[in-house]
């Protein structure tokens, strides 16, 4: 009795797979340090991608010309504010940390407050349970200020990939379609998941975060708090961190305004943050985001996480389009090898 083979076929298959995932591993463990650069210049070539094609196909544009113009404008309105509000940040919390007196004695009023009040009061403000903290914390803030050269090196790795993705982005992605062993229904769905999440996060995220930081401006300066400008900005910032959000920051600042004894700023601060701070998330995520992506929340917090600890800032963006990848590969299992897929095989046959 013959024993069944294995096709050669097969076996040349397999192993020209198995070469392409060595090399790729290869390439990605050595040119690691420039990641975020890439990831940029995808993340700006998507959103890019429609007015681009439209300008260069439609309006005869010269297409290295329309590249340098959409680099430009992202310098322009991407990088410069993004630099001019971190070299802010820089020096404010400078000047802050630098007044130890000031912030020991916040502190110590905050505890002192605290120590008696219902639910309060069990909040442990030990000096090894700040510590504790502070080392939890420090875990999700992006690697965007590890050093300025890294951050120039990765910036200009973003707009020189970026412009030969624009130049050359018809003939790219048609290779990348024709290179995936799927049907035409499944990699439409896996562009449609990649297009949805990023532009649902690159977009939504700095919305949220800009609209968050402004409300809560405007109350921080009503209600006496110091420095508001600086505050406001730090909260939004702080609608990036998962699950607390905004509240990493009012939430303290509302505590030491009681603790100072404006009791009624205090308030009249916590209402306001809880009311409105808190619930334009709910009213944006309702309006303007939901015609970005209706991304599900819970995607959307965890996908967060896993970024952050993988790629940093930009891990906002590809942190939530990697957990959902799993959703959309399982779909593209099911048109691929499903049931459903051999029942419409036996019935068109």
């Amino acid at each position: 009795m013959k024993q069944k083979q294995i096709n050669n076929n097969s076996i040349n298959q397999i192993m020209l797979i198995l070469i392409i995932i060595l090399i790729c591993i290869l390439i990605f463990k050595n040119l690691l340090y420039y990641l975020p650069g890439f990831l940029g210049a995808i993340t700006l070539y998507i959103l890019f991608r429609k007015t681009y094609f439209w300008i260069t196909e439609y309006k005869k544009w010269n297409k290295s010309l329309t590249s340098i113009l959409f680099i430009l404008l992202s310098i322009v309105f991407i990088v410069f504010p993004l630099w001019g509000m971190i070299d802010y940040l820089v020096r404010q919390i400078s000047i802050v940390a630098s007044n130890t007196e000031n912030i020991v004695r916040q502190f110590n009023l905050m505890k002192e407050y605290m120590s008696d009040k219902p639910l309060l009061k069990e909040i442990d403000l030990s000096d090894e349970a700040l510590l504790a903290f502070l080392q939890r914390l420090t875990r999700y803030i992006p690697s965007l200020l590890n050093s300025v050269v890294e951050v120039a090196i990765n910036l200009v790795t973003t707009f020189f990939v970026l412009f030969f993705m624009q130049v050359h982005g018809k003939k790219m992605e048609t290779y990348i379609y024709r290179s995936l062993p799927f049907s035409a229904k499944s990699k439409n769905e896996i562009w449609n998941e990649v297009d949805l999440m990023v532009r649902s996060n690159a977009l939504g995220i700095p919305i949220l975060g800009l609209c968050q930081g402004l409300v809560a401006m405007l109350g921080y300066w009503v209600f006496g708090v110091e420095s508001f400008i600086l505050w406001g900005i730090l909260t939004g910032v702080s609608s990036i961190v998962p699950v607390l959000g905004t509240m990493t920051i009012y939430v303290p600042l509302t505590i030491m305004t009681l603790a100072a004894g404006h009791t009624m700023n205090g308030i009249g601060l916590g209402i306001y943050c809880f009311l409105l701070v808190g619930g334009i998330d709910n009213i944006l995520r309702f309006t303007i985001l939901k015609t970005l992506g209706n991304v599900p929340p819970l995607i959307t917090v965890f996908g967060v996480l896993l970024g952050l600890n993988m790629f940093g800032m930009l891990g906002l963006i590809f942190g939530p389009l990697i957990l959902s990848s799993v959703q959309v590969l399982i779909k593209v299992y099911g048109n691929e090898f499903g049931r459903s897929t051999r029942d419409e095989q036996e019935l068109n046959v």
